[in-house]
């Protein structure tokens, strides 16, 4: 993978993993366009994701150091209840990694058509959040495990991940800033995990299939730089109900690769 190819497709990364266009249907889509295996450089698909979980922390700083020191209290306070729906959030997508890890890698492999379907899914979802009236809920627990199944079926290239968990928690008349905050928050331990079993795969991958360093770090810039932008204004556009111009993205794209697999 050259220099340029690493910076494109770490911008497609950090832009594409907070906006609700899915950003692994965007990259196996750049991977068809560029002709790059994008699976044969694992230590690129973990350092830019690893980079979304920089520019996420970056972002909710503030938030994420508030959870902290309730949670250090030791006392079944707002913030450890939180954190706890944010645990029961990740319960599906746990599942999915254990149990269907293979059967989910398996879709990483150019299926245009699979991608295109899928993004005309995550259309439906963020059109369908247009319909009702928002609501003023604070996410109970209930609330935060059907968001959990969101993600997990995000997992599926072309679903993206904030769309489809957004769209869950606006659909459940959720307020809309509670589900943009809990939205990027619950996403940021399974990334971790995703990306810890993908180093460990890392050390018994032949060397050929390392990456120049030079690569590696532009295309970690591209993903923070990126990541922390589209972050900070997809924050926006959630509290002002503004998704239906990436559900015609996502439509316009689905149709294009379907007709171009």
């Amino acid at each position: 993978m050259t220099w340029f190819e690493a910076l494109i497709l770490g911008l497609v990364q950090g832009l594409t993993e907070f906006l609700p266009v899915s950003s692994s249907g965007h990259l196996e889509i750049g991977k068809v366009l560029l002709n790059v295996e994008v699976q044969e450089s694992l230590s690129f698909t973990v350092l830019v994701h690893f980079a979304t979980v920089l520019s996420t922390i970056a972002v909710f700083r503030r938030d994420i150091q508030q959870l902290a020191v309730g949670i250090f209290a030791f006392q079944w306070n707002e913030e450890t209840k939180y954190v706890t729906r944010i645990l029961v959030s990740m319960i599906p997508v746990l599942i999915v990694g254990v149990f269907f890890r293979e059967d989910v890698e398996s879709l990483f492999s150019g299926n245009l058509k699979l991608v295109g379907s899928a993004l005309l899914v995550t259309a439906a979802l963020l059109i369908s959040t247009q319909l009702v009236k928002p609501g003023t809920k604070k996410i109970p627990f209930l609330d935060a495990f059907f968001m959990g199944i969101a993600q997990a079926l995000a997992t599926i290239p072309g679903i993206s991940r904030s769309g489809a968990t957004i769209s869950t928690g606006l659909l459940l008349k959720n307020g809309r800033s509670e589900v943009a905050r809990f939205s990027f928050l619950m996403v940021l331990l399974p990334i971790i995990g995703a990306a810890l079993l993908d180093i460990l795969s890392m050390s018994s991958s032949p060397a050929g299939e390392r990456m120049a360093v030079s690569s590696l770090l532009i295309g970690f810039l591209a993903a923070f730089i990126s990541g922390f932008l589209a972050c900070t204004w997809m924050i926006k556009l959630v509290k002002k109900g503004n998704l239906y111009w990436f559900a015609l993205y996502c439509a316009l794209v689905g149709i294009i690769s379907i007709l171009f697999a």
